[in-house]
């Protein structure tokens, strides 16, 4: 059997030839498919953690334009109103471009102005973020009880931001607002 092994091989060259076996491999159009998907798959994860880089920072903007706001909101809560002594230091908050209303005499009715200062968030250079709090004090009267007032104190806090990858920044507003009662230490003056 060895011989007629040796006579194949002999007659063949030398070498044995087996039956040839198809090979299981990938189109070239399979390879640019299949690198299309994966292309498309890690473009879309790296848009979401640029989406929700840019999402972050208008997150971290708002919540320094709400602190500005609340800021200028202690600063109006902790001013003294006492209708009874005609004591009001609310209009004394240092504003811009104020405006005193008044309805009869010397009552006023309505407050207003603004402020602004430079918003809480990191930057560099000279690429700080102002920011304007737009404060209006209205008196608030009862007509069942005169005597009865209240002064609703609203701060609109107005913010740009300028990261949605567009040339124009788009300005937003945060609002806080509140019910401030008189301070009357004087029991006596109540109910009059």
């Amino acid at each position: 059997m060895e011989l007629s092994k040796l006579a194949m091989l002999a007659s063949h060259g030398g070498a044995c030839r087996r039956p040839r076996r198809r090979v299981a491999g990938m189109t070239l159009v399979e390879v640019l498919m299949a690198l299309l998907i994966v292309g498309l798959v890690f473009g879309s994860i790296i848009q979401g953690y640029i989406i929700s880089g840019k999402m972050t920072e208008w997150s971290g903007y708002s919540l320094a334009a709400q602190s500005m706001g609340v800021q200028v909101l202690e600063q109006v809560r902790s001013a003294t109103w006492d209708p009874t002594l005609n004591k009001c230091e609310v209009t004394n908050m240092p504003m811009l471009g104020s405006s005193l209303q008044y309805s009869t005499g010397s009552v006023w009715t309505n407050y207003s102005g603004y402020v602004t200062n430079i918003m809480d968030v990191p930057w560099h250079g000279n690429g700080y973020v102002v920011v304007t709090n737009f404060i209006n004090f209205r008196v608030v009267s009862f007509a069942s009880n005169t005597n009865v007032q209240l002064i609703m104190a609203r701060i609109d806090t107005v913010w740009p931001f300028n990261d949605w990858g567009k040339y124009q920044a788009r300005v937003y507003t945060n609002t806080v607002s509140t019910y401030l009662a008189p301070d009357n230490p004087d029991s006596s003056t109540l109910g009059r």
